[in-house]
């Protein structure tokens, strides 16, 4: 089966300091993954470096085919990555409308510098509709809700038909409805004939959906373990990754969990 993404004994040190140490982890086509850890365990940094922002230290990463450091350019490897992110949402034109943003994707770019053609715009109405967002196209995205803002920004990513996509943490301040919105939202793009690999970063197993089929869990920058979703977000998994005891519920394919005392 093709390789999304392979890392081989990779490691990352920033100022001094190991981010991540001896990573292997293989994404095949086919498979979603979820990425699943607390807070400073190195989520940020593995996405980093698997979107070419930075380079292993050691060992070897290979994304898209592609070989880091030896055979491509990081902006063409972007291209093929849609990413949503907090971050990216910040860097975005607020005056420009819903439809703008989302048109921007197809060039890659913060605002829209080039004149889409008729097929953009096309297909850009379609991921609007598709994700509940064609009502408030023409407004501006500084206007929108956070939940209107985080599908705009996944239709955004979608209008370069990415292979692979990553969604860091998506649901941050949304509220209840919302979150099952947008999780709709990404169960519809799964069921396209040519869907993109998911990468969904999350530290809410509530968020997990039946669709992501893997789970990597991340801890002080190395890999805890990695594997099916419903081996990896398990009772005792999880109380090892978290060192106390942790009570996970199952039930139609969406998992809660709560400490044991």
């Amino acid at each position: 089966m093709e390789k999304i993404v392979e890392l081989e004994q990779i490691s990352l040190k920033r100022n001094g300091h190991w981010l991540l140490k001896d990573i292997n982890w293989s994404i095949h086509k086919e498979e979603n993954w979820v990425l699943y850890g607390l807070n400073g365990a190195g989520k940020t940094a593995l996405l980093n470096m698997l979107c070419a922002y930075y380079f292993p230290t050691e060992g070897r990463a290979t994304v898209l085919g592609k070989v880091f450091g030896r055979d491509y350019l990081a902006e063409k490897l972007r291209q093929k990555i849609g990413l949503v992110s907090s971050k990216l949402q910040q860097k975005l034109y607020q005056s420009d409308t819903a439809f703008q943003i989302v048109l921007s994707g197809a060039f890659a770019s913060i605002g829209l510098f080039e004149k889409p053609t008729d097929e953009m715009r096309e297909k850009a109405i379609r991921l609007l509709e598709e994700l509940h967002c064609l009502s408030y196209a023409d407004r501006a995205y500084e206007t929108l809700s956070q939940g209107e803002r985080q599908r705009v920004l996944i239709a955004r990513a979608l209008m370069a038909d990415p292979e692979l996509l990553i969604l860091d943490e998506p649901t941050t301040g949304l509220d209840f409805l919302a979150r099952e919105q947008l999780l709709e939202g990404l169960e519809s793009i799964n069921k396209r004939e040519n869907a993109p690999t998911f990468l969904y970063v999350t530290h809410h197993v509530e968020e997990i959906l039946p669709i992501f089929t893997h789970t990597l869990l991340l801890k002080n920058g190395e890999v805890f373990d990695s594997g099916l979703t419903n081996e990896m977000i398990s009772e005792e998994k999880l109380s090892k990754l978290f060192d106390c005891d942790i009570l996970v519920t199952w039930e139609k394919g969406r998992v809660s969990l709560r400490r044991k005392f």
